[in-house]
């Protein structure tokens, strides 16, 4: 729709020309010609641009626009060669006359016009720029192509065109050559090595595409042959390498990079953390080992070991059923790093993991007690890491049914850090301690308040809890039930599965139909994982869903037979297909934000 030149314009262009009667004749044309093109009224538009245009060349673009928006492919036609024969520099004239030849069907003279405008290109990283993008507004990849060739042979730009190649022939679907370009690029210049990963990303997918992946990785490969000198290719070999999660396959070049650069095992370390956040925890172990292995005089040597140590406990804990004697060696390797690194406040950590091994795995917990007594009473250690030894030693005496000792010393740690993450955590172990022990009017007035806290942890913990004791407590005349209940979940806490499950076993015979059974059921599906018997774990799950489904514990079901096949079964597509179920139907779990990063990793996401 043409806009209609307003009152409004017509007043202000009296009034320049009032000011200056002898400068705003063209200046008033000017203004209107631009307003009606930009109104798309090329009729008044032209009425101005025939005359303008003789006076100011700089309106050509606008009056070429103008007549072919209004199909008088003539009178454009003379423009474009009125102006071939003005210009010295001829090529962006010629892509105009080629273009204005396709666009009305005589593709002979369009490819001759478009010839010339190729043969006329000036050396420049200018001229070739712009001719090429110009061909590649019109599609003309292949011409766009030629002038980035031309461009090389005829110019002295050390560098290259290698960027611009790479993404043109990307925008051809030639992606090998793409990647060739690309590597021609980063050789002489190792600072675009972001930009190339973003493209392997953008356009080839290296983390869903294997192929693609694959064909990348062979031609990094062969780049970092022909340039052994350039560390850049082993970078971005590693870093495809884990782009595809193979870390093992990283972990050479990873090796190589920090000899070449005498880092360390900076980079080691860092491919460790990489490959233990996505459960490779073999290859981050071997990370780990390769730096310890360096000898005690290495800058990393301390923080390696231990961090094999931590590696290898995940291992062995996770594992259902717990493997006694890797438990054992495991334990005998904990001994004998603290006596090689000595029992120091660096160490400290170390001495609560092993204390937390010998008594929840290892039915140590005096020997885990004594060695926690020490990480407590250490000098010169932190008040924040002494707080923490004191929570993992009243774990432990929880694990060895003294309630009252650990209530003590949570309760000291709660005053030390009123309003910090450690008295939070000590508020909510004391509120599971009177939970366990059958006070609960005290322990939900204490989970009330952690419902708040900044920790997302601990509030959803102390959801969980508050609402256990909410819907089968608060509402029911009979105690006996959820202190039966409490009573089995404690001896469950200090592994004493089989009287747990008798307990459970009693509570549904004298109160059959309770509201407690869900809560049951998964507990007897946690201490079947425990024991590595997953199938029946898996039927206690199903068992929620099928009879409790719009129960609270839908989610805990579905989200804890996720895990099961995530973790321990290796059925990954199952685990994904669970995860997504998850997020589906229950968007308001506590678990969407885990059972999301989950579901995205196994879907092959590339994760920040």
């Amino acid at each position: 729709m043409k806009a209609p030149f307003t009152f409004a314009a017509g007043v202000m262009m009296l009034a320049l020309c009032a000011f200056n009667p002898i400068q705003a004749s063209g200046q008033s044309d000017l203004e209107l010609a631009t307003y009606y093109y930009n109104s798309g009224a090329f009729e008044q538009a032209r009425l101005y641009l025939d005359n303008l245009y003789k006076k100011d060349p700089s309106t050509y673009d606008m009056f070429l626009n103008t007549l072919l928006e209004l199909e008088d492919f003539d009178a454009a036609e003379k423009l474009v060669k009125a102006r071939l024969k003005k210009r010295r520099d001829k090529t962006m004239a010629q892509v105009d006359l080629g273009s204005l030849y396709l666009r009305i069907g005589r593709e002979e003279e369009a490819r001759e016009a478009f010839q010339n405008a190729l043969a006329a290109l000036a050396t420049g990283r200018g001229p070739a720029k712009r001719l090429a993008d110009a061909f590649v507004k019109l599609d003309q990849l292949d011409l766009a192509l030629a002038t980035y060739e031309k461009a090389m042979t005829i110019g002295s730009d050390g560098y290259g065109y290698h960027y611009e190649l790479a993404n043109l022939k990307g925008l051809r679907g030639d992606y090998e050559g793409m990647v060739d370009s690309f590597m021609a690029l980063l050789h002489g210049r190792a600072n675009y090595l972001r930009t190339v990963q973003n493209s392997f990303n953008r356009n080839l997918r290296v983390s869903t595409d294997a192929r693609q992946a694959d064909m990348v990785r062979r031609k990094v490969l062969k780049a970092s042959q022909l340039y052994p000198e350039d560390t850049v290719f082993l970078e971005l070999l590693v870093w495809v390498f884990n782009q595809q999660r193979d870390f093992m396959s990283a972990m050479p070049h990873v090796r190589a990079l920090d000899e070449r650069k005498n880092e360390g095992g900076r980079r080691l370390m860092e491919l460790a953390e990489v490959a233990a956040k996505n459960k490779d925890l073999e290859t981050a172990y071997d990370c780990y080992a390769l730096v310890s292995s360096k000898g005690p005089n290495a800058p990393r040597y301390a923080a390696a070991r231990q961090a094999m140590l931590g590696v290898r406990t995940t291992q062995v804990t996770q594992a259902y059923p717990l493997d006694t004697a890797a438990a054992m060696d495991l334990s005998n390797q904990y001994r004998t790093a603290l006596l090689d690194l000595g029992e120091t406040p660096e160490t400290a950590g170390l001495m609560s993991d092993w204390a937390s091994l010998l008594a929840f795995h290892l039915n140590e917990a005096s020997v885990a007690e004594n060695i926690l007594d020490r990480a407590v009473n250490m000098p010169g250690l932190g008040q924040e890491q002494r707080s923490e030894f004191k929570l993992d030693l009243g774990d432990i005496l929880v694990f060895q049914d003294d309630v009252w000792s650990a209530s003590l010393l949570f309760s000291q740690v709660d005053l030390d850090h009123k309003e910090g993450l450690l008295g939070q955590q000590a508020k909510f172990r004391n509120a599971r301690v009177s939970y366990y022990t059958g006070d609960f009017n005290w322990a939900q007035a204490q989970l009330d308040i952690l419902k708040a806290s900044t920790s997302k942890l601990i509030s959803n913990d102390a959801i969980d809890l508050s609402l256990l004791i909410t819907d089968n407590f608060n509402l029911d005349t009979l105690t006996a039930p959820m202190e039966m209940f409490a009573r089995a979940d404690l001896l469950r806490y200090r592994n004493q599965r089989t009287a747990a499950l008798a307990t459970l076993d009693s509570l549904v015979f004298t109160f059959p139909g309770h509201t407690l059974e869900d809560e049951i059921l998964l507990i007897r599906a946690e201490i079947a994982i425990e024991r590595g018997e997953f199938t029946n774990a898996l039927v206690h799950f199903e068992e929620i869903l099928d009879l409790y489904a719009m129960d609270i514990l839908a989610d805990d079901a579905l989200f804890g037979m996720a895990s099961l096949h995530d973790n321990q079964l290796n059925d990954s597509q199952t685990a994904q297909s669970l995860y997504e179920q998850l997020l589906t139907e229950f968007p308001g779990s506590l678990y969407v934000v885990e059972a999301r990063k989950r579901f995205r990793t196994l879907r092959g996401d590339v994760l920040e």
